[in-house]
């Protein structure tokens, strides 16, 4: 047992330095530092552009300050996603080195978490720089002294592990198919940010689409960092106004540990047919 931790450590730390070094050299310094800034504030900018023309400039409206944390905090999704994900890919296709790790005294699916640390960071930083820009240029409501910082860290840390156990449901996937996976991450990052009540309160989709953001965890997981840092915006709308923090922290959990389980189950299944019917160095040529 001692001696498994000490591999699976050892794989996570190495794909993590691994990953940061291949997330942060794909170009010159000074363009990645560019590149990190403008593409954040620019996303953010388009959805602020879109609310601006919708409601005639209304700032001060709380559903400008739960899209914009909203979408802040998404950029987690696809980051984390792909991120756990995109190593298979990368790995595979691009690099040919995929075949090693699994020949290597590694474990595969904390090389996997590692690898995802790069992209976690990037996303990271894309969060932080959306907010600043938010509270300092767009008057988003922020109050450090207010903020109940021991539920955000609680729902944060919750939230990204249950990020990277999706995650590793996607990898599992992935390894069965080719090069037309790409983008797997991205697809259903795409589709979650719809039924998430990432930008819009549930009530707004269609009464048969609303079980779908219910059964999802990233749906109570954004409710929770809004309500610890701007609480009475995120409880001016009606999806949860029912439940407690304490409820949903629960309701967090439990459906991390379905959607976790899920996660390692599928890429366990997927690990074990890829690597009998020889998938594990498969490539394409287009």
């Amino acid at each position: 047992m001692i001696i498994r931790n000490s591999i699976s450590l050892r794989s996570f730390f190495t794909a993590a330095w691994l990953g940061w070094k291949i997330e942060s050299n794909w170009t010159d310094p000074l363009l990645f530092a560019i590149y990190s800034i403008v593409k954040p504030l620019s996303g953010a900018g388009i959805l602020v552009l879109m609310y601006s023309i919708i409601t005639a400039g209304n700032f001060d409206n709380p559903a400008f300050a739960y899209l914009y944390y909203g979408n802040a905090f998404y950029q987690y999704v696809p980051a984390v996603l792909s991120g756990v994900s995109w190593a298979i890919i990368d790995d595979r296709e691009h690099y040919r080195t995929l075949k090693y790790v699994y020949i290597a005294p590694v474990s595969v699916p904390a090389f996997l978490f590692g690898r995802g640390i790069a992209k976690f960071l990037t996303g990271s930083l894309g969060v932080i720089i959306t907010l600043l820009g938010g509270i300092l240029f767009l008057n988003v409501p922020f109050n450090a002294a207010i903020v109940d910082w021991p539920l955000f860290f609680l729902s944060l840390i919750l939230g990204i592990t249950m990020l990277a156990l999706m995650g590793l449901l996607l990898a599992g996937i992935t390894l069965m198919t080719a090069r037309h996976s790409y983008y797997i991450g991205d697809v259903v990052a795409g589709g979650l940010f719809l039924f998430s009540g990432a930008i819009f309160p549930l009530e707004v989709l269609p009464v048969f689409l609303r079980p779908i953001g219910y059964a999802l965890p990233i749906t109570y997981w954004l409710e929770l960092l809004r309500r610890a840092l701007v609480g009475g915006v995120a409880e001016a709308f009606p999806t949860f106004i029912t439940l407690s923090n304490g409820q949903l922290v629960l309701i967090l959990v439990a459906s991390s540990i379905v959607f976790g389980l899920i996660g390692i189950l599928t890429f366990s299944y997927f690990d074990r047919h890829a690597r009998e019917r020889g998938l594990i160095d498969q490539t394409t040529n287009f």
